[in-house]
């Protein structure tokens, strides 16, 4: 066949393709919006997997066999997840991954800087060197980071009783800990640099409680490998407009989904809003799942996931 043939044969069929099943979940993701632009990768979090004491969702080969199953594109992998995350066991994963056509496209790391101990502080960002590490050996384009918090709750369900609010230290201002929060990421940056993996800064309590608090920390650095990973679900008033502040500076979008109800609150979430703001920001990145519900993991997984395909995928 002439190349121009094959090119207009080509260009009728893909035309006239339509989805004959739906995903799992059974939501048919239907005809693409009109004014859509892009059609997003879904992934899942193994936290929504293992986490609430489901531990026999531990071992992250089953996770990552079970994200296969069910039909995500990828993967985000939590950090404290592992077991053992030597360096064979790294790259067991990472081959695992690959045969089972999983991307491996995020790493959800934890570190403090909140802090007036510089030790403690030095101490996260070597821990934080180490993820970085631990990424670019697995292959993993982007880390979830935070910020921290000030520690002057009892834990942490004393803190989501306060709605994720709490007082500085005795002695200490806020001014101080954004200091130490933007300090502790200038010296992360050459780090994340080199290894080609972007840290993304995540609303996720502490300075991290509010869109302006994630800005202030991302726009004073000012640089490509500091940006943010947005989660749909720690905005837990006015959620919209404050996505809307970060979804430009975005490189990951952690969506919450809460079947049988929330362990700490339940937020009902208009998915369909939600992809308007990410696609108004002209967001092209991943979509990862977290469950965090108590219903059984893997029927409302895979409902999620039919869902989220329908919202940015269709």
């Amino acid at each position: 066949m002439k190349r121009r043939s094959f090119l207009a044969t080509a260009a009728t069929t893909c035309t006239g393709l339509t989805a004959a099943t739906g995903p799992p979940g059974g939501v048919a993701p239907g005809p693409m919006p009109a004014g859509k632009k892009f059609r997003h990768r879904i992934g899942v979090s193994t936290y929504s997997f293992w986490g609430f004491g489901r531990a026999e969702w531990r071992p992250m080969d089953k996770c990552l066999e079970a994200a296969a199953d069910l039909g995500f594109d990828g993967v985000e992998i939590l950090q404290r997840q592992w077991e053992d995350k030597s360096p064979a066991v790294l790259r067991a994963a990472k081959r695992r991954a690959f045969t089972l056509g999983l991307d491996l496209m995020g790493y959800s790391t934890h570190q403090g800087f909140v802090s007036p101990d510089e030790a403690k502080r030095q101490k996260n960002i070597d821990e934080t060197i180490g993820y970085l590490e631990e990424a670019y050996q697995l292959g993993i384009p982007t880390i979830r980071v935070n910020s921290g918090t000030w520690g002057t709750r009892k834990d942490f369900d004393d803190l989501m009783a306060h709605r994720g609010a709490e007082e500085p230290l005795p002695g200490h201002t806020v001014e101080d800990a954004f200091r130490w929060v933007t300090d502790a990421y200038a010296k992360l940056l050459p780090e994340a640099e080199k290894r080609g993996i972007i840290m993304g800064l995540e609303n996720h309590w502490g300075l991290g409680r509010t869109p302006e608090g994630v800005l202030r920390v991302v726009d004073a650095l000012n640089s490509p490998w500091l940006q943010v990973t947005l989660d749909t679900g720690n905005f837990l008033e006015d959620p919209y407009d404050r996505l809307a502040q970060l979804a430009p500076k975005t490189v990951l979008l952690q969506t919450k989904t809460y079947q049988g109800g929330g362990v700490w609150y339940t937020l009902d979430l208009d998915y369909a809003r939600i992809a308007g703001i990410m696609e108004k920001a002209n967001f092209r990145g991943y979509v990862s799942l977290e469950f965090e519900g108590k219903a059984p993991a893997l029927p409302a997984i895979g409902e999620s996931l039919g869902m989220l395909r329908h919202h940015f995928s269709a």
